[in-house]
């Protein structure tokens, strides 16, 4: 299963407050098979412990360290939200749910920062018209 496909994609939503943002993100990743119903619920728990609120209009929620094994398959939600949404008092454009098998979501995160860090590219992902384009900016990590 691919980490990151078209239906793990959000384009152009409102969000109505961050554990919306968290609940949508980790319900992509639930409804595309790549963890449990409860992940989502630790999702939650793990904001509450520390904002994901990554700057650049971006955040990375993802689930706590006992989650692990609601993990079913590593995997990427991305909603993007040209509107922004607040997190913890942050703006934030971009939300990417993560779920890491086997401790992959450090090269998840890594993958995340690496597009992330330059601001041309938050741009580009917000801006971006088709979900074929923003997987596009994360394929060319790979190379």
């Amino acid at each position: 299963m691919e980490v990151l496909q078209e239906a793990n994609i959000l384009m152009n939503t409102k969000l109505d407050n961050q554990e919306d943002a968290i609940r949508k993100a980790g319900q992509i990743l639930v409804d595309n098979g790549y963890v449990n119903a409860t992940y989502v619920d630790k999702m939650i728990e793990r904001e509450a412990l520390t904002s994901t609120y990554m700057g650049n209009f971006v955040a990375i929620p993802h689930g706590t360290e006992d989650a692990k094994g609601e993990v079913i398959a590593s995997g990427i939600s991305i909603i993007q939200a040209p509107e922004g949404v607040t997190f913890d008092g942050n703006e934030v454009k971009l939300v990417f749910g993560i779920a890491g098998k086997n401790n992959e979501h450090l090269d998840i995160l890594s993958q995340i920062a690496i597009v992330c860090s330059e601001e041309e590219n938050i741009e580009k992902l917000v801006n971006a018209t088709s979900k074929q384009e923003i997987i596009d900016m994360f394929s060319e990590v790979d190379a």
